[in-house]
């Protein structure tokens, strides 16, 4: 790919074989001309054209020599390195082809790590398709919305607050504030505007051009794109088109740490009993062999990799519901929410307002119905003027902007005061857009050969404004709002000013919103969104407090959460100059209790203190949000969660998940889906280590027999089980639905483990002990009913070599059905199998059904028998095993009544071991 050659403001694009040399800072009627676009923007079939030529408005990513290194740190996993120390010993004792066998273990477990973890990685990676990003254009003279990567040099963009900017351009009209801190480090945002000015310094500088990359922070303006892709400034900076190192997740860190206790015990078990084996009169090689075993039995092959696809189809299963996570860590962090913060508009409702009712002074009327009150339509057209929105075209069928301002555009049609948007933008002098600590917007506009500043927001903020509102008035007013925002409506006040003849332009906002007279009130509602009731009932269940953070009216706000189950009735409402009131530890000590909060007009700023003020208090924080100021509380929550539709594109960078369908119900799905994962990564560690007791218990009889009894099972058969029969089951454990009760208990603490005592106790003494304890009955029993008795010789060309064939046999089989037994028990972890019923799970039983063909293969296929020491089994000697899952599973399915029999039994409020 060319890239840009740039001298004094110019720059030559080389594309195919079209070279185009553009100079950005040059003045707009050459820009245009060299361009060959204008201010209507380009003809669609002309951008098709040039697309072609430039190519896709996107960076080159280079990751495709990534994998040599990724495929080589699969070799430095702990388990890898205690494998080749077993195979280090095999080699030194003698035992080449078992050393060659443990390589090829280690071979095989790196191959499958390292396909799995790309698989993953292309899962996170997928993901970008569910959320493209978008930019607004003007295309055959009609505002659309096109996605990013089809912007073409000669495009008219429209940058407005929130937004990434896509592409270089220089401005043509407006004024933006912007943060260049993706270029150059400077953190202060920067003020543009398309106002001439002296061209010097250096592009960055320039006051009148914006770069692929910076955010905008504040206002709007059009733009004309100059450059695209890797011809911006962007892709001209190469450590920006670098993909950094994915961070582990808490949960792969503690399995990591986990691996690597397991690994040092494993060793430090097989040195410890080298010497009791030679004491024990085995011999150096035969003790060498039996340390091996210990290691290898103690390695649970294929844990890592198994874990990080668990994640990545949690990822994917988020994805299809409307939750796109963006980093695969933060699907085991959900599942431990334990506070749900969330805006009200177009989360807990459906953010699709409609006017109801408007107050003018000294009257209230349907809103819905045609109006006969001239004042009715003087305020719909002031309230329609004091818009930035678009109303629906055949590109934008739904319209385009804020909601509440598509509503109020739609309200000054319906009383036939109609301020068609081109209109309202061809007569805007000047415009002060919506402030977050304000809570107000203004604009002067000329509307019929007046200029008049019109102003909208929050009534306790607008009415501060107005002026000849005497104290009755103000009453009513109160009790108007009041009774409006019981009802859950949402309030604004709408108030103007006309300006003299020959009075001078308003440059400054104080300027503009002062000597303002009130037109009335429009009051609108924005219902509760469908399911959002009982995804509230749910978090409750699960014990998840939730608190809203609005900029609404606190009562309109209240109503509207109650409607939903969120707080009680006459519950806390806080507003926003209470809470900037309190100190922190007052702060620390309102968020602290078991109420549900309504945060009132609330600011940004507040956001990131309440968010602060929980995570103190060791909460796993949920915070919602969709504009730029949101930005840092998104950042410093535990997962900041970005609305996808109505949300800004610094917030969607900011957020760890983006809601697709912006419903805070998903929200809660996201989290049972966190848990469900948590306790599928659980369930499959149990099954795992279930195993290794089995595995090691023969040996250590081996040894402390000092040989008497033969070796139960051999290395080989140890990686046949470990490869060959486990790894299938254990992921399909990683696919197992939620189970019954889940979202019913409390939320994990913080620093809770994957593997802890209680499940260690249940893996290693009651499944790996009654395990162990049928398959070792199984191998003596058929040595002593083939006349075996302590000490007598097995080997090759003895009398009873057959039978011991058969008795390893009976042992490799035995631990195969017990591993059965095994993941049917790992299924649940306190409910009874029979309530999640027996073929819930389809990848099990495909992973079963594999398991006893590759078995039976071992057992029955001679060159198979002479690689792994097995003899086929009669059909009596498999009755003796048929029972063994059963019989696992039975245990383990008694122990978890009686735990839950123990925990019914507990008093409702006292503590209980969970």
């Amino acid at each position: 790919m060319t890239t840009p050659t740039k001298t004094a403001g110019a720059v030559t694009i080389a594309a195919g074989s079209a070279d185009t040399e553009v100079n950005a800072r040059e003045p707009l009627a050459e820009l245009f001309r060299d361009l060959r676009t204008s201010p209507r923007g380009l003809a669609g079939r002309e951008a098709a054209r040039r697309l072609i030529v430039y190519g896709p408005n996107e960076l080159a990513r280079r990751t495709g020599r990534r994998w040599p290194g990724e495929l080589l740190s699969q070799f430095t996993q702990p388990l890898a390195i205690l494998l080749a120390v077993a195979a280090g010993l095999a080699w030194a004792g003698g035992t080449p082809a078992l050393a060659v066998a443990v390589v090829a273990v280690i071979l095989l477990n790196a191959g499958f790590a390292f396909v799995q973890e790309m698989q993953a990685e292309h899962a996170v990676d997928a993901l970008a398709a569910f959320l493209p990003a978008t930019a607004r254009v003007i295309r055959d003279g009609v505002r659309a919305e096109i996605p990013a990567r089809d912007l073409v040099p000669g495009d008219v963009l429209i940058i407005v607050e929130g937004d990434r900017v896509s592409a270089d351009a220089r401005l043509i009209g407006g004024a933006v504030t912007v943060d260049l801190s993706a270029l150059t480090g400077e953190s202060v945002p920067a003020d543009r505007s398309a106002e001439p000015a002296e061209v010097t310094g250096s592009l960055l500088d320039a006051h009148d051009l914006l770069f692929s990359g910076t955010t905008c922070t504040g206002g709007e303006a059009s733009t004309v794109v100059t450059r695209t892709g890797m011809h911006t400034e962007l892709g001209r900076i190469a450590a920006l088109a670098q993909r950094g190192k994915a961070q582990p997740s808490p949960l792969e860190t503690q399995v990591r740490r986990a691996t690597w206790i397991i690994a040092v015990v494993a060793v430090a078990v097989g040195v410890a009993f080298l010497p009791i084996g030679v004491w024990a009169g085995l011999g150096w090689s035969a003790a060498i062999n039996f340390s091996i075993g210990l290691i290898v039995a103690n390695v649970p092959e294929g844990l890592l990799p198994i874990i990080t696809l668990a994640l990545a189809v949690g990822v994917r299963e988020l994805a299809r519901k409307g939750a796109v996570v963006k980093r695969l860590s933060a699907v085991e962090t959900l599942g431990s929410t334990t506070i749900i913060c969330t805006d009200k508009t177009g989360t807990l409702t459906e953010n699709r307002m409609t006017v109801t009712r408007l107050w003018l002074p000294g009257a209230e009327m349907d809103a819905t119905g045609t109006i006969d009150d001239p004042r009715a339509a003087i305020l719909a057209a002031a309230a329609a003027a004091c818009t930035s929105a678009q109303t629906p075209t055949d590109a934008q069928p739904a319209g385009s902007g804020d909601p509440t301002e598509l509503a109020l555009l739609r309200l000054a049609q319906h009383q036939g005061a109609a301020v068609p948007p081109a209109a309202r933008d061809a007569g805007r002098r000047k415009i002060f857009h919506f402030d977050a600590h304000l809570k107000r917007m203004t604009s002067v506009d000329e509307m019929a050969g007046v200029v008049a500043v019109h102003t909208k927001g929050a009534p306790e903020t607008v009415l501060p404004c107005c002026t000849e509102l005497d104290e009755p008035t103000r009453r009513e007013l109160q009790h108007t709002i009041d009774r409006y925002a019981d009802s859950g409506l949402r309030v604004l006040a709408i108030a103007r000013r006309v300006l003299l003849p020959g009075e001078p332009a308003l440059v400054r906002r104080g300027e503009a919103e002062t000597g303002l007279t009130l037109l009335g009130l429009v009051a609108m509602v924005d219902p509760p969104r469908d399911g959002v009731a009982e995804a509230v009932a749910s978090a409750h269940r699960a014990g998840i407090r939730i608190h809203v953070i609005t900029g609404d009216y606190g009562p309109t706000a209240a109503a509207i959460a109650h409607q939903v189950g969120i707080g009680r009735a006459g519950g806390r409402i806080v507003a926003g100059d209470e809470l900037d009131r309190l100190t922190d530890a007052g702060l620390d000590h309102l968020v602290g209790g078991d109420d549900e909060i309504v945060f009132a007009r609330a600011s940004p700023e507040a956001k990131l203190r309440i968010c602060e003020a929980l995570r103190a208090g060791g909460n796993i924080v949920a915070m919602t949000g969709d504009g730029v100021n949101d930005a840092p509380a998104l950042r410093h929550a535990d997962i900041g969660v970005a609305m996808g539709r109505s949300g800004t594109d610094v917030a969607r960078e900011a957020a760890t998940m983006v809601l697709t369908d912006d419903n805070f119900a998903t929200i809660v799905t996201a989290v049972s889906a966190g848990r469900r994962v948590f306790a599928n990564v659980r369930k499959f560690v149990l099954y795992i280590f279930a195993h290794a007791v089995p595995e090691v218990v023969p040996f250590l009889i081996f040894a402390l027999s000092g040989g008497a009894v033969p070796l139960p099972l051999t290395v080989l058969q140890i990686l046949a089980i470990d490869l060959g029969t486990e790894t299938l089951p254990a992921l399909a454990l990683g696919r197992e639905p939620a189970e019954p009760g889940l979202m019913d208990r409390p939320p994990r603490p913080r620093r809770t483990g994957v593997i802890d005592r209680r499940l260690l106790l249940r893996a290693w003494l009651l499944l790996g002990g009654v395990s162990a304890i049928l398959v070792m009955g199984g191998y003596l029993y058929t040595l002593m009913r083939a006349g075996w008795h302590l000490g007598d010789p097995t080997g090759p060309g003895t009398a009873l070599h057959q039978a011991y064939l058969q008795a390893t046999t009976i042992t490799f089989a035995g631990i195969v059905a017990c591993q059965i037994g095994t993941a049917f028990a790992a299924r649940t972890d306190r409910a009874s199998l029979f309530t999640i019923g027996l073929f819930r799970n389809p990848l099990l039983l495909w992973g079963i059904l594999f398991e006893l063909i590759f078995t039976a293969a071992v057992i029955y296929t001679p060159w198979l028998q002479h690689i792994f020491g097995t003899a086929a089994l009669s059909a009596t000697q498999l009755a003796i095993i048929a029972p063994f899952p059963f019989i696992v599973w039975g245990v383990d399915e008694a122990a978890r009544w009686v735990a839950r029999r123990r925990t019914a039994s507990v008093p409702q409020g006292a503590s209980r071991d969970t």
